[in-house]
């Protein structure tokens, strides 16, 4: 049987610890009892890990081997980072988790013309919320650690500054204007990836010019209009696959 894998709250040594709701949800909610065995992701590898003690808000964990991993890449994993333009919560969260489960490595939250204004204004207070749905995501799915979730950054800043040309292959989903699909535009000896997704509407014609400016390349999913949420997982999928 597949142990249940946790990531973490605190590792030091042989010895691991979950905290707060963390430690809660495995403690009350699955009434977790002492000896009991899990795989515990620790940063850099996974070990197998016996609860020694269980409290309201704090599970321990003695360290034991190490757990084989099984990767589809030969070598490093490639780093691919989902620029998500800012769109209706429940449905931009579900996308959150689904590229999680995928192995989207970061992804940053874009203030977007077209993203709703009281929205981007509650993006900040969000962000520990979206913390939590990458990592339960994660663990679901056997990471070993959750994608980081950069701070919201308006599209300028996105092409300009913080994604540059020498450390990315860098994609934008353009749902007109784009012939090449996602599989075309990726070079073979691509290593990180960059995609940028629009909000419900796509960019505004003024951001599609900010991209291709700075050297994007524009892609497309075909001859559909995808929701935000389903463009996010496709499009990460499709250069997910492209790069295995």
């Amino acid at each position: 049987m597949t142990r249940r894998r946790w990531i973490a709250d605190e590792v030091s040594g042989d010895t691991a610890a979950l905290v707060g709701d963390h430690a809660a949800h495995l403690a009350r909610v699955l009434r977790a009892e002492v000896g009991q065995e899990f795989d515990i992701a620790t940063g850099d590898e996974v070990r197998r890990g016996t609860i020694t003690t269980i409290g309201y808000d704090r599970v321990e964990f003695a360290l034991g081997k190490k757990t084989v991993l099984w990767s589809r890449w030969p070598g490093d994993a490639p780093k691919i980072t989902l620029a998500l333009a800012i769109f209706k919560f429940d449905r931009m969260e579900w996308a959150l988790e689904k590229c999680t489960e995928i192995g989207v490595s970061r992804i940053i939250p874009v203030i977007a013309r077209r993203s709703d204004a009281h929205l981007v204004a509650a993006a900040g207070k969000r962000r520990e919320r979206w913390l939590r749905v990458v990592r339960q995501a994660a663990e679901q799915s056997r990471r070993e650690a959750p994608p980081e979730i950069a701070a919201a950054v308006k599209v300028k800043y996105l092409v300009g500054d913080m994604v540059s040309a020498e450390s990315a292959t860098r994609i934008v989903l353009a749902e007109s204007g784009a012939d090449a699909r996602i599989g075309d535009v990726l070079p073979s000896w691509a290593t990180e990836v960059t995609l940028a997704v629009g909000p419900e509407g796509g960019w505004a014609d003024g951001e599609l010019a900010w991209f291709y400016e700075a050297g994007w390349t524009a892609a497309s999913l075909g001859g559909t209009i995808l929701r935000a949420e389903t463009a996010a997982i496709v499009g990460a999928a499709l250069v997910i696959n492209a790069l295995s």
